[in-house]
């Protein structure tokens, strides 16, 4: 289990090279001032940004297979850029979507992304609703909706080959388990390497509305 912020910096540096790393730095740095304009995310957590939100969204790489280019990694409600930003600084051959609706939000994943020198990473400042569909090698979010509206919202950006991974917190498994039975075999939780008590829902395939 990762509990301290040299364990997470170790952890991350594990999965990538230098310049990721310097990109990520360069995202750790802006985050605490953007975050005395906007709330994005809590203020007891930026004295464990590598920890609670850095390695706790570079965990997913391990979740998942990486898509070809031509399926991007789809991350919904970006919000301050976690797991997006951070997956798409890590992994530049692979294009990434980030979607978010709240003006000052969208602008702030704009200029982080332009600050990190990510030209892989595209943003969406729409509702997901309103965007364009694709087909996503992997679907992501964090703290976007219960799981049964995510799948709704997001069921066609998927195909048979798309990988989920929703990191869930403790609601985790319960989220499965709500799920119509003959559909929730789809989905498994993996525990997380950054919280003990906290869950990442992840799957592979195409959601559809009907059962």
């Amino acid at each position: 289990m990762i509990s301290t912020e040299s364990d997470a910096r170790a952890y991350v540096a594990g999965l990538c090279d230098e310049e990721a790393m310097d990109r990520l730095d360069r995202l750790a740095q802006a985050l605490p001032e953007e975050n005395q304009q906007q709330n994005l995310v809590a203020k007891p957590t930026l004295s464990m940004i590598w920890q609670r939100h850095i390695a706790d969204s570079a965990q997913l790489l391990e979740f998942c297979e990486m898509p070809s280019a031509a399926q991007p990694w789809l991350d919904l409600g970006s919000g301050a850029g976690f797991p997006g930003l951070v997956i798409a600084a890590m992994r530049p051959e692979m294009p990434v979507v980030l979607v978010e609706s709240r003006k000052r939000r969208v602008e702030w994943l704009s200029w982080a992304a332009s600050l990190m020198g990510l030209e892989n990473c595209r943003v969406e400042g729409q509702r997901l609703e309103n965007v364009e569909a694709f087909d996503a090698g992997v679907i992501s979010a964090r703290a976007f909706a219960p799981l049964d509206r995510l799948l709704a919202l997001s069921a066609r950006f998927s195909t048979r080959s798309t990988c989920w991974v929703l990191p869930k917190g403790r609601s985790a498994a319960q989220e499965v388990k709500d799920l119509p039975k003959n559909r929730r075999g789809m989905f498994h939780v993996e525990q997380s390497h950054t919280d003990s008590e906290a869950g990442i829902i992840v799957g592979r395939g195409k959601w559809s509305a009907k059962a």
